[in-house]
């Protein structure tokens, strides 16, 4: 259920209330008992709850390969996690001698 301020207009009290949206917009000041008026708000920021939402959430079919080998690109790798090891000397190829 949604929080509303109200505003009293006679002694100027304001104060919250947490109520249903078909709750009606007047409620009887806890200062002086005056009808409160409800204010309007600006809204509140959305908050996230959990470990987070990141780009690869919410992709189409198809776009995971993109993003597959567009990260690969970037980190110098193959797409995909398969990674070439480096080379050394004693797996060059060996060149050998013609035979006439």
């Amino acid at each position: 259920m949604p929080t509303y301020d109200y505003k009293c207009p006679k002694c100027g009290t304001v104060f919250e209330r947490v109520q249903r949206i078909t709750a009606p917009p007047k409620l009887p000041c806890p200062k002086c008992g005056a009808t409160a008026q409800r204010l309007i708000s600006g809204g509140h920021g959305i908050v996230f709850k959990g470990s987070g939402f990141y780009e690869t959430d919410y992709k189409r079919p198809g776009e995971k390969a993109k993003h597959d080998k567009r990260k690969a690109k970037e980190e110098g790798g193959a797409p995909g996690g398969s990674e070439k090891p480096a080379s050394s000397k004693s797996d060059s190829p060996q060149t050998k001698p013609k035979a006439d």
